[in-house]
């Protein structure tokens, strides 16, 4: 069975007030006293509240007058360095939920704008789409060409080193004599298997797309755009 999430907000009942003060308390201090013995640390805790007359202490008064001497010969911008109240740390739990929701927001919108895409290659029109849209769409195209170039840079490379490698290894077996006329083809039959590669994965050259649909323009000119081309940067 979960457990129920507390909501953060003064208790108004004295009674569970009174009892939850007890409960949490004897939790801080056994927190307190975990992280030191785990990770050898000079740690202390100082409790002030409405039902003791006392304040509580760990681990002792004589251990608390040390550590809190220890943070007094601090200079004073270390001490301030990593301290933190109540509404310090509210702020930056909230900025840290903000940078979550916008890195979430983020990737779900990278998301959506792919599902486009890869339903327009399969002849689904845009006509649907805003200005918003339709720039988002077109930068995250204009990404996933340049992955694809630098993919087709690499592999023509490759290929031209194996063609290289194969020649230089067919002139050892013939004794270092190769006719010209082999050397010629062989090279060339590396370069035209690398080709039909590139043709594949560049269709633009081969054939056209006659639809409407295929021919809306993308471009930058929306300044007014919830999310431009920089949403996804």
């Amino acid at each position: 069975m979960t457990r129920k999430k507390v909501k953060l907000a003064y208790i108004t009942n004295d009674s569970a007030r009174k009892a939850a003060f007890k409960k949490r308390k004897k939790g801080l201090m056994k927190k307190v006293s975990e992280l030191s013995t785990l990770c050898g640390i000079d740690a202390c805790a100082i409790l002030y509240s409405p039902y003791d007359s006392q304040p509580e202490v760990w681990p002792s008064p004589s251990g608390v007058q040390l550590v809190v001497a220890h943070f007094k010969k601090m200079p004073e911008m270390e001490q301030r360095k990593k301290m933190v109240n109540q509404e310090s740390f509210l702020r930056q739990m909230v900025a840290k939920g903000n940078e979550q929701l916008k890195k979430q927001v983020k990737d779900n919108r990278e998301k959506e704008i792919t599902l486009v895409m890869f339903q327009s290659l399969t002849g689904k029109g845009l006509q649907t789409l805003n200005i918003i849209d339709l720039n988002d769409l077109g930068w995250m195209i204009d990404q996933n060409l340049k992955e694809i170039n630098k993919r087709i840079e690499s592999l023509n490379k490759e290929a031209q080193s194996l063609a290289t490698a194969a020649a230089g290894q067919l002139i050892i077996k013939n004794g270092g004599k190769v006719p010209e006329e082999k050397l010629a083809f062989d090279t060339m039959d590396a370069i035209q298997r690398q080709q039909w590669f590139v043709d594949l994965v560049n269709p633009n050259e081969q054939m056209g797309f006659a639809g409407d649909d295929m021919m809306l323009p993308f471009g930058d000119a929306n300044q007014n755009a919830i999310w431009p081309n920089g949403f996804f940067h």
